[in-house]
C-alpha cells in the first residue's frame, strides 16, 4: 500500500513560494533523489502548471536541472482539475471522485505518492488521506503568500527532524491519530 506524502519548501512564517526562494545545491540533490524514488505524484492544477516546465528541454539547464527533469518526466502524475481539458506526457487528468481516485492509488501502488499543492493537500487532509507531512523550513520570512496549510492545521505528531543543508531543516509529521510511530 502506498503512502501519501505532502511536502514542500516553505518560509519560517509558513508560506510556499517557488519564486521567492529556491533550494540550494544540496537540497536540490535531495529533491532529485526524492522525485526519482516516487511511485508518482498528485498535483493540483496550479502546481502542475508551475511544474510542467520540466517537460521542456532548455539548453541553459545545468546537469542537475536536467537530472530533475528526467526524474519528473519518468514518474506517473495525476492532475486534479475541473478546468483543464488535457495534461502533458505521463500524466492523467482527474476530474471525478478525488477520494476514490486517491484511495485506489494507495491500494494499487507501493512506495510514496507525493501531493503537490496546498489546496489539494487541504482536500486530501479533510478526507483523512495524507499519511505524512514534510515541512522543509528555509530561513526566509515572506510575510504573506500561499500558506503551506491551506486550512486549519490538522493535529500532528512530530516523528523526525533532519538538517537538509546548511540552512534548511525538514520536519516530518504524521496525523496525531495515526498508528505510525516512526517516519520512513
Amino acid at each position: 500500500m502506498a503512502k501519501i506524502v505532502f511536502g514542500m519548501n516553505q518560509s519560517l512564517d509558513g508560506y510556499v513560494d517557488h519564486e521567492k526562494f529556491a533550494p540550494g545545491p544540496g537540497l536540490f540533490r535531495h529533491w532529485i533523489e526524492h522525485v526519482s524514488g516516487l511511485a508518482g505524484s498528485v498535483y493540483g492544477r496550479r502546481m502542475y502548471e508551475i511544474m510542467s516546465c520540466w517537460d521542456e528541454d532548455r539548453p541553459e539547464w545545468t546537469p542537475e536541472l536536467r537530472n530533475f527533469a528526467a526524474a519528473w518526466r519518468r514518474q506517473p502524475k495525476w492532475v486534479v482539475s475541473r478546468s483543464l481539458r488535457s495534461v502533458g506526457p505521463n500524466a492523467t487528468l482527474v476530474d471525478g471522485d478525488l477520494e476514490a481516485t486517491i484511495r485506489g492509488l494507495k491500494t494499487r501502488l507501493e512506495g510514496e505518492i507525493a501531493v503537490s499543492g496546498p489546496d489539494l493537500a487541504r482536500s486530501l487532509t479533510d478526507l483523512g488521506l495524507i499519511d505524512e507531512y514534510r515541512l522543509y523550513l528555509h530561513p526566509v520570512v515572506l510575510g504573506r503568500g500561499t500558506p503551506f496549510f491551506a486550512g486549519p492545521r490538522p493535529p500532528l505528531r512530530l516523528v523526525a527532524s533532519d538538517l537538509m543543508d546548511e540552512s534548511t531543516i525538514r520536519l516530518t509529521y504524521v496525523p496525531a491519530c495515526s498508528g505510525n510511530s516512526t517516519a520512513s
